[in-house]
């Protein structure tokens, strides 16, 4: 009865309040030092040294020399810091130290320090005693009040139960600070521990239990608890097969970003809200992998208090250089796309965190040459980022010229453009398609690349010295259009999942992680470069089709049905590997390396440009496409109605 109450008190906002703030540290040293005193006065009282005549001179100064000598220590260990509640571990490390220290000064004193003489009768062995009540009682107060909080908190009712994976010191305090947190959302009912150890163990409540696949949902059945919380720290384990074996079992995973919050928050003096830190894992967090560190000082060099123009600025990529360079402290930053809504989207966004840049919205269409002039006349850029482009495989496959024009002549404008008004650095964002191209997107981004090398090297020598420079790199998590946002729709709208083939497969990469790629490009960049970097293990689409299902809670094929549509036009099976040690030529940076390929001279593929535009203009689809096969010999259509056009040269070859 008296426990209902308390937990009925403590529902009310007032008893919330108080539970929500911990004491104040003065509070807490204050009372361990009334503890010291106190258990002081009691071995005093009941020594039979103790004058009859009770308290003298002398007996008052032993008593505050081993006051103060208490007061002093826990200042310089802090035993007093740490939230009561919240801190098991801690607790008892600080107060192990304080007593040690205390006890040995102490003893030092009575057994070695003629100054302090008058101590010396006390004895070695209740300077021992004092100690060990000390620590005792003070321990005790702390188990009061964790109980105490406990008891009015509620802890544990309408909770989630979670499993916290792991049984080091990390995982054992967030377990700890979640189970006493007030209005907590989460309750631990166990650990899981990967090594072994500990098994059977009980710590603060929490029972340890072993890590096996083989039984692991048997685990999560006995406790009653359909969920795994993880580290941030522990990414790396869950990003291997490992998280599979859960997946599997329908169990649903959450992850804490920061376990640092815990010091941070107390430092602040407020209770650490671990709960508001936990999320729901998504496929992105899975597939992504250790972010590149460029941490290169003379990217903010380059880019601080410059002009920088951005094409394509309102699409994923170009959106998120936008972000980086205004990290980077530019001074003016022009947007440049045609997309009218994403761009007044990404006007408010400045505004918002970077008011103190001049950012500049520039609508138009890289393909009109008239109106990108003017924009390089007005605002005269140092450094160009250039990521407008077309980049859907299957529309670009029934769309060739659009791409041409976009991809192609788009780029030539721009590059143009950058050499005439002397800019410092061009950087073109191509793609992995570009790679032994089997699609219309692909090849037209191969021959801009042709082009923005081939213009760098024709100027090289000669008074504008405008560096050109390529990034490659393949799908990003995330952008617009892509896979993964397609897949999360479909699986909200409850399916099907819709997967081209069962074996397809896919390089995956971050948006940050590849801006992060096109800002050192820029950096190192002497000119004539193709950049290219470690795009790490293929992820098969299906696989991950069937993550993104059992991520949202449900069953493969059971509540949400994945269905095979065919390879669309273009679509390659397979992506080519961009790391290959025989195509590339290594850089400073493990990550980063320099594509082999083949060098065109600038009049070879004036020439052909200037054929390819006739087509177009003809509107001549056929020539169109076997100019860029031409130009591209590598370009071999797959899936297309253009692979007619490749029996065509094979014929004309062997006649």
């Amino acid at each position: 009865m008296i426990k209902y109450f308390l937990l009925r008190l403590s529902r009310g906002s007032f008893m919330k309040k108080i539970l929500a703030t911990p004491a104040p540290r003065w509070m807490v040293l204050v009372t361990d030092t009334f503890i010291v005193s106190f258990c002081c006065l009691l071995v005093f009282v009941f020594n039979s040294s103790f004058p009859q005549e009770g308290f003298s001179l002398p007996i008052v100064m032993q008593m505050g020399t081993i006051v103060m000598s208490y007061f002093i220590t826990s200042l310089l260990v802090k035993s007093y810091q740490y939230i009561i509640r919240l801190s098991v571990i801690e607790d008892i490390y600080k107060l192990v130290l304080l007593v040690s220290i205390s006890s040995f000064f102490l003893i030092l004193l009575i057994l070695g320090i003629e100054g302090f003489s008058g101590i010396r009768h006390i004895g070695v062995w209740n300077i021992v005693i004092i100690g060990v009540f000390s620590f005792s009682v003070m321990m005790c107060m702390r188990l009061g009040l964790k109980y105490i909080y406990t008891l009015f908190s509620g802890v544990g009712h309408s909770r989630k139960s979670v499993i916290v994976l792991g049984s080091a010191i990390n995982s054992f305090v967030l377990a700890s600070a979640l189970k006493n947190e007030a209005e907590g959302r989460f309750y631990p009912v166990a650990l899981l521990s990967l090594s072994g150890k500990k098994i059977d163990t009980i710590l603060n409540g929490i029972p340890i239990v072993k890590y096996d696949e083989n039984t692991v949902k048997s685990v999560f059945e006995k406790y009653n608890c359909d969920t795994l919380l993880f580290l941030s720290t522990q990414l790396e384990l869950m990003r291997s097969e490992f998280v599979d074996v859960f997946l599997k079992h329908n169990i649903k995973l959450l992850m804490l970003n920061q376990v640092e919050e815990l010091e941070f928050e107390q430092e602040k003096k407020t209770t650490p809200n671990l709960s508001s830190h936990v999320k729901d894992i998504k496929i992105e967090d899975l597939l992504g992998r250790e972010t590149i560190q460029t941490d290169n000082p003379h990217i903010s060099q380059l880019i601080k208090e410059q002009v920088v123009l951005i094409t394509g600025a309102a699409g994923s990529i170009g959106s998120e250089i936008v972000r980086q360079v205004a990290s980077l402290g530019a001074k003016e930053i022009i947007l440049v796309d045609q997309a009218e809504t994403p761009m007044h989207d990404i006007q408010l966004e400045m505004e918002e965190y970077f008011p103190a840049i001049k950012v500049h919205l520039y609508i138009g269409d890289i393909t009109n040459y008239k109106r990108m002039e003017i924009a390089f006349e007005r605002y005269k850029p140092r450094y160009v980022f250039h990521a407008a482009a077309y980049k859907h495989v299957p529309m670009m496959e029934h769309n060739p010229s659009e791409a041409i024009l976009t991809n192609v002549f788009g780029t030539k404008n721009i590059a143009d453009l950058s050499l005439k008004h002397s800019v410092d650095k061009f950087v073109m964002i191509s793609t992995d398609k570009a790679v032994n191209p089997t699609n219309i997107m692909g090849a037209s981004k191969r021959i801009a690349e042709i082009y923005v090398q081939s213009l760098y090297f024709y100027h090289k020598h000669k008074e504008n010295h405008t560096r050109f420079i390529t990034t490659r790199f393949g799908n990003v998590l995330g952008s617009n259009g892509s896979v993964i946002p397609r897949f999360r729709a479909q699986i909200e709208a409850g399916g099907p999942v819709t997967v081209t083939h069962k074996d397809i497969i896919r390089y995956f990469m971050t948006i940050p992680e590849a801006c992060q790629l096109v800002l050192e490009a820029g950096c190192m960049g002497r000119g004539g470069e193709i950049y290219i970097f470690d795009m790490g293990k293929p992820i098969k689409i299906y696989d991950l089709a069937c993550r993104m299902i059992s991520l949202a809670g449900l069953c493969v094929n059971r509540d949400i049905k994945i269905v095979e549509t065919g390879l669309r036009p273009g679509e390659k099976l397979y992506e080519e590997l961009l790391n290959d040690k025989e195509q590339t030529i290594a850089t400073h940076h493990k990550k980063i390396m320099i594509a082999k390929v083949q060098t065109y001279t600038y009049e070879h593929i004036i020439d052909a440009l200037t054929r390819l535009y006739e087509s177009i203009q003809s509107n001549n689809l056929h020539d169109l496409v076997l100019e860029m096969k031409h130009i591209v010999p590598e370009y071999h259509s797959q899936n297309s109605k253009w692979e007619n056009i490749d029996k065509e040269i094979v014929n004309e070859i062997k006649s």
